[in-house]
């Protein structure tokens, strides 16, 4: 594997893309990689379960042992026993299971949503450093024009656009746009 550290702009990147952005795929799936290897063993059979039961394998499975369940239990194979006639049992296991698949769902996505919290804070951190970043070219630009008296016909917007964002105050006013 290629070594990060040596890696630098004026470098071919491995598959044709950029250095920056493989050191950023490569950093994600450590995180990732990560991510997995911390999960505790419960953690990792709810995911391994709720896997499993959103497969096609799972599907085959029950519409075998279920329909040779009801075909037995319903007299459609000579000389075979019926121990469940009314089908009772068959829907009170397969409630059981459902109850426990939803569980194992829920716990599942319980996770993923609390990555996905974690990524939505990156995004949000890094659109604002881009945010922020941006507000101080535009100051730069705008010392440069005046500089060189070059008139722009942002002029009239320049002293807003360089004015950094505040985040409370966007969060304020979603939170009372859609309290009232």
């Amino acid at each position: 594997m290629k070594n990060i550290a040596k890696a630098s702009p004026t470098t071919p990147a491995a598959d044709s893309l950029h250095p920056a952005l493989n050191r950023n795929i490569d950093a994600i799936l450590q995180r990732r990689r990560k991510a997995a290897d911390t999960a505790g063993l419960q953690e990792r059979a709810a995911a391994a379960i709720s896997r499993f039961a959103g497969s096609m394998a799972f599907v085959y499975i029950h519409i075998v042992l279920y329909g040779l369940w009801i075909i037995a239990n319903t007299n459609l194979i000579p000389g075979m026993p019926v121990w469940d006639p009314s089908l009772v049992i068959l829907a009170m296991a397969a409630s059981v299971e459902a109850i426990f698949l939803s569980t194992f769902v829920l716990i599942n996505q319980n996770r993923m949503a609390a990555e996905d919290d974690l990524r939505a804070d990156l995004d949000l951190q890094v659109s604002l450093l881009n945010e922020h970043e941006t507000t101080r070219l535009i100051a730069m630009v705008e010392a440069i024009a005046k500089k060189l008296e070059v008139p722009t016909e942002a002029d009239d917007e320049v002293e807003e656009l360089k004015r950094d964002v505040a985040p409370e105050a966007v969060l304020d006013r979603l939170e009372a746009k859609e309290g009232g």
